[in-house]
């Protein structure tokens, strides 16, 4: 059995090799994506015009944004910061044709103060332009490999072999007995720096996996999480009591699950009916049933976060940032309805989306640490994932070192097999033609 498992974590390990170096070197240049990107680009980041300036609101940035692309709505905030507010946008209906507009990966960067648009002209010289093409690659290439949908099933089997292989690799750790079990497995942990290099490769392959063993199963089940969540959440709700994150998604964003619904509602959404309730009036009702859930609940709202627009389900949702400490979620939201302000639903996420089950909030909280979102957002914790993604990529070089050195090895002494076989052959052979 351990032979197998050491013949399928040499070969698993080298198909996957490639992949988890780009992977890994990627995510530690996205761990900080907000900060480089405004360090490489500077058109993108905007500065306080006067100590007393007032920031736009999320109703006003979204006025803003439709007003700049009369073609496009607001979908949804992606940033709402002090240094820029960033848009997603999504296609209208085009009164000529009666067709919706392409509804393509679009956004929209507004300086917060004045309603801007940054970065609308492209920057000068050819360094600049390569510098601000840096991070959009880099994150492409992590997410998809710049293939799209292809390259994301190519990183969903990535994914799933890599989860496996980390069972498989610590497996391989472990001492062959169990007599004097921790005496015997002491030395997998430890790097012998005085060693030859082949041993430092060794043991830091070994050692590396063992100590960032929880932080690299995190990153490889939640990567399956990310890439195919009908097959992740399959798989959970095989193992655990998790409902899955689809259905609950699906019953929050009041998403349709018959045919018949589906049918219904995109028609509505075709007909590009205008919501009921503008963004100022999104803003104020969200504000307003925010104040209601603080009452209720007793926490502190500290500032807005985002104000997004579900079109097919004809929902905003309105989220604000509170007071509440680690690890609890300092973010709450508020669904309502777009055209009446009814209150569809409320709550941080482990309440909104129904995730107090233990498999659905283990399913949350390795979504949240490998996107390094709320409650774990803290730069301490990006540094760590940025070593991590280095950890990633040196267990890959390392691995394919040692199945190098060993496959040399392996080669000299066949090869030594056979000469030293060779001269009592030929004299067997001369023998036999004497006699």
């Amino acid at each position: 059995m351990r032979r197998i498992f050491v013949w399928l974590h040499r070969y698993v390990g080298l198909a996957l090799a490639g992949f988890l170096i780009v992977e890994g070197l990627t995510g530690s240049i996205i761990a900080f994506k907000a900060d480089l990107t405004g360090f490489l680009d500077p058109r993108l980041v905007a500065t306080r015009p006067a100590p007393d300036a007032r920031r736009l609101s999320l109703a006003e940035a979204a006025l803003r944004a439709e007003e700049l692309e009369p073609t496009e709505h607001v979908d949804y905030f992606v940033n709402y910061g002090d240094d820029r507010i960033t848009m997603r946008m999504g296609g209208r209906r085009n009164p000529a044709t009666g067709e919706r507009y392409p509804d393509v990966p679009f956004f929209v960067s507004l300086n917060p103060w004045t309603g801007e648009r940054l970065a609308a002209v492209e920057p000068e010289g050819l360094w600049a332009r390569f510098l601000a093409a840096v991070i959009p690659f880099v994150y492409e290439l992590h997410v998809n490999l710049l293939a799209g949908p292809v390259g994301q099933l190519i990183l969903f089997a990535v994914a799933l072999l890599w989860t496996i292989d980390c069972f498989v690799g610590f497996y391989l750790t472990l001492p062959i007995t169990l007599q004097r079990f921790w005496p015997r497995w002491t030395p997998a942990w430890l790097v012998k720096w005085r060693g030859g290099f082949y041993r430092v490769n060794f043991d830091l392959h070994r050692a590396g996996g063992l100590w960032f063993w929880a932080a690299l199963f995190v990153f490889a089940w939640s990567s399956v999480q990310l890439t195919n969540p009908i097959v992740y959440d399959w798989v959970m709700t095989k193992l655990s009591d998790s409902q899955g994150v689809m259905e609950a998604t699906m019953r929050v964003y009041r998403f349709p699950t018959s045919e018949e619904d589906i049918a219904r509602m995109k028609a509505r959404r075709n007909l590009d009916e205008p919501f009921g309730l503008g963004w100022r009036e999104a803003q104020a009702t969200g504000e307003r049933l925010m104040a209601a859930e603080a009452a209720r609940e007793g926490f502190k709202i500290l500032r807005p976060a985002m104000l997004n627009r579900v079109g097919l389900s004809r929902l905003y949702s309105y989220d604000v940032v509170i007071d509440r400490p680690f690890p609890q979620r300092r973010s709450w939201q508020v669904f309502f309805d777009a055209d009446t302000g009814a209150l569809h639903a409320a709550g941080d996420p482990i309440r909104l989306f129904g995730l107090e089950r233990w498999g659905d909030t283990f399913s949350d909280w390795i979504r949240q640490l490998h996107l390094i979102q709320d409650p774990i957002d803290y730069f301490s914790y990006r540094i760590f994932v940025a070593i991590a993604g280095v950890v990633v990529a040196m267990l890959s070089i390392t691995g394919i070192y040692v199945w190098w050195k060993k496959r040399r090895a392996r080669a000299f002494s066949r090869a030594q097999s056979v000469g030293r076989a060779s001269p009592r052959d030929g004299a067997s052979v001369r023998a036999g033609v004497r006699a």
